[in-house]
């Protein structure tokens, strides 16, 4: 028996790539660090709608975080250092890495990043692409 792919479709041409990224996707992520996407409306000034992811990064500092992206893919590392000098009690918050990704629609832009009281907050905008019609050609050949 063979499996079903959900790009199977003959009229989805080209995204094979895209089907590999969703698996690869829901490998990698597992649950930390926790994070929120909201939708922040366009505003009178203008300015339109856009995205923002916000993960909760309390313990990390911006120079143990590292936001890029990779092939379409916002990918947010946590790498914190452990301090050798100190001797827990207790220890209850593990220094522990993280990488989360999320894939991006052609089109989607980082617009800025801003790390405050332990989220870290990235905003993505997708400006309004252009309606175009091409007209192509057809060649007779006899």
């Amino acid at each position: 028996m063979s499996r079903m792919m959900p790009f199977a479709s003959p009229l989805l041409l080209g995204f094979d790539s895209m089907e590999k990224t969703l698996e690869r996707l829901a490998k990698a992520n597992d649950g930390y660090p926790p994070y929120n996407i909201e939708r922040i409306q366009a505003d009178a000034s203008g300015a339109p709608e856009r995205l923002r992811i916000t993960v909760a990064v309390a313990g990390f500092s911006e120079s143990e975080l590292d936001v890029t992206i990779e092939e379409n893919q916002l990918v947010i590392r946590g790498r914190q250092v452990e301090q050798g000098d100190r001797n827990y009690l207790y220890r209850g918050i593990a220094a522990r890495q993280f990488q989360r990704v999320f894939v991006l629609a052609d089109g989607m832009q980082v617009s800025g990043a801003s790390l405050r009281i332990g989220l870290l907050s990235i905003d993505l905008v997708r400006p309004e692409p252009e309606r175009m019609v091409r007209k192509i050609n057809i060649s007779v050949s006899e």
